[in-house]
Formats: C-alpha cells, structure tokens, sequence
C-alpha cells in the first residue's frame, strides 16, 4: 500500500495481494485518524460479506470468490472502546456484471484498489444498542 495526505484527505493505493480492511485500519493507526469517511473502488478477488438481520440480530455472512469489480466503497471511521471501528459496506460485481452488496467483512485485491480517507476533526464513539443489536454511533453532549 501507497497513500499520499492532501490537507484533510488521504488517497491510498491498496496492492494486489492486500486486504482493504486491514490496510484502512493500517493507515488510521500510522496518521492517527479516529473519524473520518471511506469511499473507494477497485478489484478483488475473494470477498466477504454480511447482512445485519434486525430480527434475530445477527449477521448471515456469504463468502465469494472469482473476479471482480468494486463498485463502490463506502463507509466510516470511529472509535468503540477506545479502540479503531471502521464500518464499511461495498457494492461489487462479478463476470456476467451481476452486482451483490452488504456489509464488509473483507475483500482481497486482485489488482488494485483506490480508497479516498476524508478526515472529519474531532471523534465519535459507538456504542452497543440493546434494542437493534448494533454498534450504534454516539457524541460527547
């Protein structure tokens, strides 16, 4: 992975073999970045993903792998328990440009990636919501 800082913003080339998750996260703990916004696109090939099940509050995960196109990223940075959160989701598409989706779990690049870090000042927390079973995001009042 490459990436270049532009004032609030990061640009990072993730490299074929890398995984996006880790690199982001990899990124957020080398330019201290505890908020901020993911967008991004490029090709893996072998994705995970997740869809949140509201009712039984839990996530049912498919894994995939072939050649693919990502769409898009897209996603956040926060903090839960002192510690980095980043929550992602991704649009992808395989060779008959069929097009899936969820809630990333991971993607591993089969050529390049190009993930755009928007750098927000200040943080945000999460926290576990009883009700809905998600990490949900909180400010200080």
């Amino acid at each position: 992975m490459e990436y270049k800082r532009f004032n609030h913003k990061l640009i990072l080339r993730v490299f074929k073999g890398e995984e996006i998750l880790q690199t982001i996260d990899k990124v957020c703990h080398q330019e201290s970045i505890n908020l901020a916004t993911i967008t991004g696109l490029g090709a893996a090939n072998r994705i995970s993903v997740g869809l949140y099940n509201a009712e039984k509050k839990n996530y049912h995960q498919k894994k995939f792998e072939g050649v693919f196109e990502i769409t898009n990223i897209t996603g956040n940075v926060s903090q839960m328990n002192e510690s980095l959160y980043l929550h992602v989701h991704i649009t992808f598409s395989n060779e008959e440009l069929c097009a899936f989706g969820g809630h990333l779990n991971e993607a591993w690049i089969s050529g390049t990636a190009e993930i755009i870090l928007d750098i927000i000042e200040g943080s945000s927390n999460r926290f576990e919501d009883d009700d809905t079973g998600l990490n949900l995001l909180c400010w200080d009042k």
